[in-house]
Formats: structure tokens, sequence, C-alpha cells
């Protein structure tokens, strides 16, 4: 980089690389990590889990390339996943780095845990009473009938929340209940508790189709399902937030004799594709994200344009 010029401001003292499944952002992580000294923390919600390795594209210890890795496998497959949770332990992993002189490089798509680790975002309480009736409407009626409630309360929450979702709907409208506000209205603006330059990567949609339908396939043919069979046995199946994985949920209903094998894959590939866009969506929303193509034949470039974009950060 250049040596500083006069009206440089201090670098971004945390980096996040966001944006859509597929799209390489691992890659970039672990490239942006190499050249600044800095080490990785998940922001993938399913890869917090041990042993969803293959069906959340997991790196490999290979393909990490000596960047160390925080926040992977340390929930067993039974474990309900929380934001708030995932909120404590990312900040504490990113507040040792940043006191250990280390770049935190916060990677993943999961929109709303990267936002409430890099902005204020408080979370609103539980009610027992009410979370338990909510849960046994969705044990009645199902995730549909909730998300069309949500849908009516919280247009902009149901856009953003998978309607099979189950878990996340009954949430959101627990908060909607609790706060008497939209569950989006308990989300804040830009309030950064970190100094943070976010570097979105960009696949334009068709490309971006045809890389899900190669990731699954190539799921699929390194063990998919010997994998999903050997969290079942742990656990999987009754696993509030695993079980309902992309790929996971698809092969536990094929295990389950609910569709065959064949459409347990297409299914993974049409959902994964729908929750793509999502992501994309939820990134968009954020004017502060800086957008690269992460097109095939501009791959190579990625990581040199992150660092130019990250230059021009610090001497702006």
């Amino acid at each position: 980089m250049k040596n500083p010029v006069k009206n440089a401001r201090p670098a971004p003292r945390v980096i996040a690389v966001v944006g859509p499944t597929a799209a390489g952002k691992s890659d970039l992580g672990v490239a942006l990590a190499q050249h600044l000294g800095g080490e990785v923390v998940n922001a993938d919600s399913m890869q917090l889990y041990r042993g969803m390795d293959i069906g959340t594209a997991k790196l490999t210890l290979d393909e990490r390339q000596g960047v160390p890795h925080h926040l992977l496998d340390i929930w067993d497959v039974t474990e309900a996943a929380s934001v708030a949770e995932y909120q404590r332990l990312a900040r504490a992993e990113i507040d040792r780095l940043l006191a250990e002189g280390r770049t935190p490089v916060l990677v993943g798509g999961s929109g709303l845990y990267i936002k409430g680790t890099i902005d204020a975002l408080d979370f609103p309480g539980t009610d027992p009473a009410v979370r338990a009736r909510l849960e046994a409407e969705l044990a009645e009626a199902g995730p549909g009938a909730l998300h069309e409630r949500l849908a009516a309360a919280d247009p902009a929450a149901a856009r953003a929340i998978l309607p099979g979702n189950g878990r996340r709907i009954v949430r959101a409208l627990e908060v909607i209940e609790l706060t008497g506000k939209p569950f989006t209205a308990n989300l804040p603006g830009e309030k950064p508790v970190y100094d943070a330059l976010q570097i979105g990567v960009d696949v334009e949609r068709p490309e971006l189709d045809e890389r899900i339908t190669v990731r699954v396939d190539r799921m699929w043919d390194a063990g998919l399902v010997d994998e999903v069979r050997a969290l079942e046995r742990e656990g999987l199946r009754e696993g509030r937030t695993a079980s309902r994985a992309l790929g996971y949920q698809q092969v536990l209903a094929f295990l389950a004799g609910e569709c065959t094998e064949e459409e347990a894959r297409t299914e993974t590939v049409r959902a994964t594709k729908r929750f793509a866009r999502r992501q994309d969506s939820w990134f968009r929303r954020d004017g502060r994200v800086h957008w690269l193509s992460g097109a095939a034949d501009r791959r190579a470039e990625l990581p040199g344009q992150a660092l130019m974009l990250l230059e021009r950060a610090v001497t702006a």
C-alpha cells in the first residue's frame, strides 16, 4: 500500500466480506486475511455447526491456507441458533484480534449475523408464554400460515425470512407482539460498533445460478447424503435450526421417504437459488457495502480490487 498521505484516515479495523452464497466470499476472505495479517471470523450461521461440512461448503484446512478461522464447528446440531449469542461470540473474537493487532475478516452471508456484529443491535427479550403459544400455532398450522401473518404485520421482515423458517418467523412475531412494533423497526440503521469496511461480492444472476447448480451437484458427489445420515444419528432431525439448513432439510425429507433423492437434489438447487436472491436483497439495502465483481473472468482480480478499495478507504 502507499505511504499515508496528509489527510489519511485510520484503516478500517474490521473487514466484512458479504454477499450471496456461491459468490466466492470464503476465498476472498482468506486472501485478504493473508495480505493483512488477519484472521477469519465465520458469519455463516450453518457453518457454526459441527459436522455440517459438505452441505455448507465449509473450507477444508488446506483451503484455509494456514489462515486461522474462528466460530466454525462450535455448536452441536441439536442446539438452536441465537443471533444474540452469535453477536456475543463474534464481538469477543473481534475484540481479541484487535487487541493482538490482527485484522478481523468477517466472512459470511448471514445478513442479520453480520449486522448484529458490526452495528448497534440490541435484541428484545423473550416471553416464554408468548413463545410457547406461537410455537404451538406453528406446529398446528405450519410455517406458511404464520409467514402470511408476518407478511401482513411486517412485509419487510417477511421478505427477509424464508416461508419455511418457522423458528425465525416465530421470533419475529414474538418481537412484534412484545414491542408493539414491526420486527424490522427493532433493527437499527447505520449505527456502527466498529469501523468496518463491507465488501460485497457481486455475481450476475445467470452465472450465480449456474454456480449453485454445480455446487449442489458437487455436494451430492462428495457424500452429502451420507453426511446427513451420520448427523441424523446425532440428533439433526430434532435440531430446530440445523435441520432447516439448505440441503440438509431436503436430504432429511428423502431419508424419511417424503421424496426421491433426485427430487431432494432438485429442491436443494431451487431453494438455494431463492435464498441467494434474498441474501443479495438484504445486503443491497445497506448503502455502506462496496460491491466488487466476483464473475469467473474477474475472479483473479478480486483480491487486488478489494485491497485497492481498502486503500481508498484509508486515504479518502
